[in-house]
């Protein structure tokens, strides 16, 4: 428990493979072996790609879901009405904890994600191409794939092409970061929305998708539409990665056709009888109570009807032995942490929306939970990327899924069960890999604190003025990327009064 997913899990298929195939021969399929299990790539025009992902109905796999056709064809009319090239760019920063399909892609069939990557280049007559990554093994994967090719960056080729590493953290998946990263800027959301497909890489029109669309494109065109149809349901053809963790006995990645039941997906990785719910989509998708979960089908429109979400291809089954609403305060916190701190929406919206729902499970009452609804009903919609609108649909769904243990928690003495931990989170600043969630934690010592507030004004991810004016923490370690302004808020404290503690995880 208290553990992140490994960074490269068992893989699992439903059916045979397609996106797997050739797992069983090699742990990485170089070159020849990448032509062996699938052969070459098709040459296809820009109106023949289009029609294809028309075809199969072929949507991003990173979460948004956008038609992949709508996109080629945007980026063709603009790359010819400004008379200027395009470029493409494969996102495989995969920043949600809970997610490893597009990382165990990029380290183990790398050639399947150029493949379309490159095809769709040459149609649209790009110039360069970018892969955005955010794991030592993707990186090192995709650089010895672009050496197997021939490609580089080096002026004068026909398409330059180059991998950029950008740090782990969830905002590294938001395309706008990822694009501002690529051209030299901080890893970060610009703030204003713009699409790439008008305005991307170095201001060119810009084709976007993350890795798993990419590997699906290369599948299509190797296969032809009816072929690939073969797999899947009429709506939504074909196979799809999914990351199963959480209540399983261990985590997986699992290629299963789509529309592939959720009962027979979750008892193929292990999953008990004794669920409590199933979040689906990862961090910034939705739950749903076990017995909507068993019935739905795992596809984007099967889970959507059901009030689910496909998302970015995470489903995590939670037992029934913790308590699930401290489980959703753990990722609430983490969720906060993750903001990128521009934004008050974000900033100081998603403190107040995990905090208020710290206070329900501690036993806050009605006040609490109106407060929760009210914090999570301010920040949609009002965010410079896509961060707070996930986190709120994250939280409003738990009190959704979860209303006998939340009635339990409002007007009794809470659910009686401890929080295990079962949702996977990344190691915070001091932790090693495979050892106990060892972290720095922040601790006030109440002898000293006056209740100055400086520390909520300097740390408000992880600190914020309760209702008698003294600093409520968060129950999560002190993430990497905001340990510089936990020690500048120690240092500031006047009563000296907050620390940075080194603590063994706890189960409740």
């Amino acid at each position: 428990m208290n553990a992140p997913l490994p960074g490269l899990p068992a893989v699992l298929a439903l059916g045979r493979p397609r996106l797997t195939a050739g797992f069983d021969l090699a742990a990485r399929l170089d070159r020849r072996t990448h032509l062996a299990v699938h052969g070459p790539p098709p040459q296809l025009t820009e109106a023949e790609l289009v029609t294809l992902a028309e075809t199969i109905t072929l949507r991003g796999r990173g979460g948004a879901g956008f038609p992949l056709a709508r996109k080629l064809r945007a980026v063709g009319l603009a790359a010819r009405r400004r008379g200027t090239g395009a470029a493409v760019v494969v996102n495989g920063c995969e920043g949600e904890p809970a997610c490893r399909k597009d990382a165990v892609l990029l380290a183990r069939a790398p050639h399947l994600v150029l493949d379309g990557a490159v095809l769709a280049a040459e149609a649209l007559g790009a110039a360069t191409l970018v892969v955005g990554v955010t794991r030592p093994a993707a990186e090192e994967s995709v650089l010895a794939a672009l050496a197997e090719r021939g490609l580089t960056d080096r002026r004068g080729r026909t398409l330059r092409a180059r991998v950029v590493r950008l740090p782990e953290r969830l905002v590294s998946g938001e395309s706008s970061a990822l694009l501002r990263a690529a051209d030299g800027g901080p890893p970060l959301p610009p703030g204003r929305h713009a699409h790439a497909s008008e305005q991307g890489l170095g201001g060119a029109p810009t084709l976007l998708s993350n890795a798993e669309t990419y590997a699906q494109l290369a599948l299509a065109a190797q296969l032809g539409a009816d072929r690939y149809a073969a797999s899947g349901t009429a709506a939504e053809p074909g196979t799809l990665l999914l990351t199963v963790s959480g209540a399983v006995p261990e985590p997986r990645v699992v290629e299963a056709p789509c529309g592939v039941p959720m009962a027979h997906l979750l008892r193929s990785c292990g999953a008990g009888p004794d669920l409590q719910a199933v979040l689906t989509g990862g961090y910034h998708g939705a739950w749903l109570d076990a017995p909507t979960a068993y019935a739905a089908a795992v596809s984007r429109e099967g889970l959507a009807s059901c009030g689910g979400s496909l998302g970015s291809g995470a489903v995590l089954p939670l037992s029934a032995g913790t308590c699930p609403l401290g489980e959703a305060v753990r990722v609430a916190h983490w969720l906060a942490a993750e903001s990128a701190g521009q934004c008050g929406p974000c900033r100081l919206g998603l403190p107040s929306v995990a905090g208020s729902l710290a206070d329900v499970v501690a036993g806050g009452g009605r006040a609490a939970l109106e407060t929760v609804r009210q914090a999570a009903g301010a920040v949609r919609g009002r965010g410079a990327c896509a961060h707070p609108d996930g986190a709120a649909r994250f939280t409003l769904t738990a009190l959704s899924a979860f209303t006998d243990d939340l009635a339990a928690h409002v007007l009794g003495g809470g659910c009686g069960r401890p929080t295990l931990g079962v949702l996977p989170l990344p190691l915070a600043a001091g932790a090693t890999e495979g050892s106990p969630e060892s972290a720095e934690r922040l601790a006030v010592d109440w002898t000293l604190c006056e209740g100055h507030g400086l520390c909520a004004g300097l740390l408000p991810e992880l600190v914020r003025l309760g209702p008698d004016g003294y600093p409520a923490l968060a129950e999560a370690g002190v993430p990497a990327h905001l340990r510089g302004r936990a020690l500048r808020a120690v240092r500031r404290c006047p009563a000296l009064a907050l620390r940075l503690d080194r603590e063994l995880g706890r189960e409740s």
